[in-house]
């Protein structure tokens, strides 16, 4: 990914999820380092738009977290973008509570994404019970808010802390200890044969019975591993199903090469999201 860009007069330009101050940016710094400029936008739908109208060289999208599952809008965006999956990037999310009030018993109403409302939702049973939960576009727009509020606090992680100025009153308050989130790096150009790689891609198969099986049959048959399987609706049509898959290997591998022509002939849909080196943890 770094290597397409090294002959670029221009800084490389990375989108994703903002404002300042989200687990996104962490995720796009993790992988690009502090000499892209980063491009935070309003929504899920904005950073794939700004990739795709040339605005942005790569974007930087959540894609699945290990308690709370999926990332419904950014899979669904998967399914019509033009651009590839091109990287991966894996980030251990801890979860702190932040507010300019002395103490808990002053804290009234908490701000959070949905996703990390969820991820603390039996902390905030026990510790804040009578709080009101609300729910905004990110972590980082709640720590805007709890800033600007007398008695409000926001569920977010280090950066948005560091970047608003907002003390800790409770720090790692996730349910679950081993809580981390996959991102997705997009592009518009594949990537080659790093020696460890993951292939993602779409695929949808008649409605009837054993369809799924004789879809999967071509990665037992050439031991390709499948490390996910996840069905969403197709949204075209009432209770049809598309789903999203993950293999071990680049599509440019021998087994891999031979398993998606098979899957071109079975299936009723298959689109292939892109091959990319496995995330370093």
């Amino acid at each position: 990914v770094m290597s397409a860009c090294l002959s670029l007069e221009r800084p490389l330009t990375v989108a994703f999820l903002g404002p300042l101050g989200t687990f996104s940016e962490s995720a796009a710094v993790k992988h690009f380092g502090h000499a892209a400029q980063l491009q935070p936008q309003v929504s899920i739908d904005d950073v794939f738009r700004e990739v795709e109208s040339r605005h942005a060289d790569f974007a930087v999208v959540p894609i699945e977290n290990s308690t709370e599952g999926a990332i419904g809008r950014t899979m669904d965006l998967l399914m019509a973008t033009p651009l590839q999956i091109c990287g991966e990037v894996v980030l251990r999310i801890h979860q702190h509570l932040l507010s300019n009030s002395a103490s808990l018993d002053q804290i009234t109403k908490v701000y959070s994404h949905a996703q990390s409302l969820a991820q603390c939702y039996e902390w905030l049973n026990r510790m804040l019970p009578d709080a009101q939960r609300i729910s905004v576009g990110s972590n980082a727009q709640a720590a805007q808010l709890a800033a600007s509020e007398p008695g409000a606090a926001a569920i977010a992680g280090d950066a948005a802390a560091d970047r608003y100025a907002l003390p800790k009153l409770a720090s790692n308050i996730e349910d679950e200890p081993n809580n981390t989130t996959r991102f997705v790096v997009l592009g518009r150009h594949a990537v080659g044969i790093s020696g460890r790689d993951k292939t993602s891609l779409i695929m949808s198969t008649p409605n009837r019975t054993g369809s799924l099986c004789e879809l999967l049959m071509p990665f037992s048959e050439l031991g390709v591993s499948m490390t996910r399987l996840e069905s969403r609706p197709a949204r075209h049509t009432l209770w049809e199903y598309v789903f999203y898959v993950d293999i071990e290997g680049h599509r440019d591998d021998p087994e891999i090469s031979a398993a998606l022509q098979k899957l071109e002939h079975r299936a009723a849909y298959l689109k292939v999201l892109g091959s990319y080196p496995v995330a370093v943890y």
